[in-house]
């Protein structure tokens, strides 16, 4: 090993930092923690059996491109599909309007190095996707936090902070968005707040970045159209992902925009990996054109739903007084608040030897706020456990009250 490795380490290199997230993950691997700590879809859910037999038949009928190098820009019949997928949603969009990313992340990553230099503003939600945020610090962004409501994003709040950016002539780059069933918060932008922001980030001429990567996933409520397709005119990228409503595992998701900046991800995502992998592409894309995408999907957002209901069922059987929590419409998440003078990190400890997993609340503020919530996943674990956990977390933060 080098004896200067810190002194010969790229500024990239030296603001990164382990994800919160997975760090907590690895303490959550034995059996007996009921963990509400990660993003993970309900294994029940992955059609393994279709994909078994999907899985032979493309290695026999198109093996040879399969297990070839593919185009940086996806496999067309994928991205065919997908736009498909799209239009249902309202999307007028075509090939060249969308890349095949390896899972959304990757599209975070690309979406930094394409438009972020050390030292520029990002705006982003109080609180946002870890993800999203280490992507954007990885490349020295420096991240301005937009304050929440039960609407998401602030629009009052955007509009104060960008009117004394342009003022200082230091605009941000983008604003980060999730609009729908928000990570970590759970909630759902409502139509009026999304029209008020694109009128925002046009009069200041700032690029919006939608990250939906369950949008699909609702179970009840009403459906809210797109930024991308309210906004119309080029200005939002979108984002999407296979991981959370077909398989993880596959780490494919997608990147919508304008021709000129689907160019910019082209080329970016050449000197980084040349292109997704092109035998899950074409197993996905048979997948699609079986119909069973659809299909499953909707079995999963029944499952989903019962879970939440069973969720918050417990809550309000098991919960003190002073804790409160949001009521998603659907996704995989909700967002706990205790009482200002508690401690998430200094209670996570303790649910460990209770034998429950959350993630601490304050690892998707990037002002170090948020110190009093928790993020709770109610995806991954059983029905039964979702209410046991949910009880074995009440204790622990019950013994902490004043």
């Amino acid at each position: 090993m080098v004896s200067n490795l810190q002194n010969i380490l790229s500024d990239a290199a030296k603001g990164m930092k382990k994800s919160a997230i997975r760090e907590l993950l690895k303490l959550t691997k034995n059996p007996e923690i009921i963990s509400f700590a990660g993003g993970l879809p309900a294994p029940e859910t992955f059609p393994i059996e279709e994909l078994v037999d999907i899985t032979t038949e493309v290695l026999r009928e198109d093996g040879k491109k399969a297990l070839q190098y593919g185009s940086t820009e996806g496999d067309d019949k994928l991205r065919e599909m997908i736009i498909e997928l799209y239009k249902k949603m309202g999307f007028d969009i075509a090939l060249e309007n969308i890349i095949i990313t390896t899972a959304s992340q990757q599209g975070l990553d690309l979406l930094a190095k394409i438009f972020i230099n050390r030292g520029d503003k990002v705006l982003c939600g109080l609180p946002s996707y870890l993800g999203g945020l280490q992507a954007f610090n990885a490349y020295g962004a420096e991240l301005i936090g937009i304050e929440f409501d039960e609407s998401g994003m602030r629009s009052d709040d955007l509009e104060v902070k960008l009117a004394k950016l342009n003022a200082a002539n230091d605009l941000p780059k983008f604003i980060y968005i999730i609009p729908d069933f928000q990570n970590p918060a759970g909630v759902t932008m409502p139509e009026k707040r999304r029209k008020e922001i694109i009128e925002i980030a046009r009069k200041y001429d700032v690029l919006i970045i939608e990250d939906s990567p369950y949008k699909e996933i609702r179970f009840e409520g009403e459906h809210q159209e797109s930024l991308y397709t309210l906004e119309g005119k080029g200005h939002v990228i979108n984002f999407g992902t296979f991981s959370k409503i077909f398989v993880p595992g596959f780490r494919i998701g997608w990147v919508i925009a304008h021709p000129e900046i689907i160019d910019k991800f082209v080329k970016a995502k050449q000197a980084t990996d040349l292109c997704t992998s092109p035998f899950v592409q074409k197993i996905a894309a048979k997948y699609m054109e079986k119909g069973y995408f659809e299909k499953n999907l909707n079995k999963t957002i029944k499952l989903y739903k019962e879970k939440k209901e069973i969720m918050m069922r417990a809550f309000e059987k098991y919960m003190p007084e002073g804790v409160t929590w949001t009521k998603p419409e659907g996704g995989l998440f909700l967002f706990i608040t205790l009482p200002e003078y508690m401690d998430s990190e200094i209670l996570f400890e303790k649910a460990i030897k209770k034998k429950v997993a959350f993630v601490v609340g304050h690892a998707f503020y990037c002002n170090g706020k948020g110190r009093n919530t928790m993020r709770i996943n109610f995806s991954y674990a059983s029905k039964e456990q979702n209410e046991i956990g949910v009880k074995r977390l009440a204790e622990v933060i019950k013994s902490e009250m004043k």
